[in-house]
């Protein structure tokens, strides 16, 4: 029993959908990591260190070799700020 040519058309545009959405999310993902490999499984030294690494270069991913930080690294401090609220009932 042959196969009918009509079952071909739909076959090819949903491999090819299969395709476009693979190659879709790798270059998300290749964006996302700028063109590292992702990070599983990460522990607490890892998170401060992606955030440092932020902190000197703008960008999670990004790393320097500059002995001495920038200027702007003095004073983009991790430490969030909020309102004390003990101050505001006096």
């Amino acid at each position: 029993m042959p196969l009918p040519f009509e079952t071909l058309i739909p076959f090819g545009i949903m491999s090819a959908m299969f395709v476009v959405t693979g190659v879709g999310i790798q270059f998300a993902q290749n964006k996302r990591n700028e063109g590292k490999k992702p990070c599983y499984s990460l522990d607490d030294w890892d998170r401060k260190m992606m955030e440092r690494d932020q902190r000197l270069t703008g960008t999670i991913r990004g790393q320097t070799d500059q002995p001495v930080a920038a200027p702007e690294f003095k004073i983009n401090s991790v430490w969030k700020v909020y309102k004390s609220f003990r101050n505001d009932y006096a």
